[in-house]
């Protein structure tokens, strides 16, 4: 799991990413990217609305999708906010598949972000 200081806690925090940051889009998820620049580990946010599925449903979800970032984490530059939001689709995807779009969306941003 991801520990205190690899997570978005602040909706200030989250609103910056989703607006200011780099997007990529797949089938069951959104991520959105953005550098601050500073000197500290990559922090991740996640988003699981109702529309994906009932509490339980949406428990699942999120606990599968910061197992991806555990994992991912060290291939994401210091400095680095991820927020992650799981479309409907992700409440019946599998576990790889989840890691599959969000690994590739990570690699995909990284250079993106980098400029902006």
């Amino acid at each position: 799991m991801l520990a205190r200081p690899f997570r978005l806690t602040r909706g200030t925090d989250y609103r910056s990413v989703v607006r200011r940051g780099v997007r990529c889009g797949g089938a069951r998820v959104v991520t959105s990217m953005m550098t601050t620049g500073e000197a500290r580990e990559p922090r991740f946010g996640f988003i699981v609305s109702k529309q994906v599925g009932t509490a339980v449903i949406r428990n699942t979800v999120r606990r599968r999708l910061k197992a991806v970032c555990a994992e991912a984490r060290i291939d994401v530059p210091q400095g680095t906010d991820v927020v992650i939001r799981a479309l409907p689709a992700s409440a019946t995807a599998t576990f790889a598949e989840l890691e599959v779009d969000v690994t590739r969306c990570l690699a995909r941003l990284q250079p993106a972000a980098a400029r902006a």
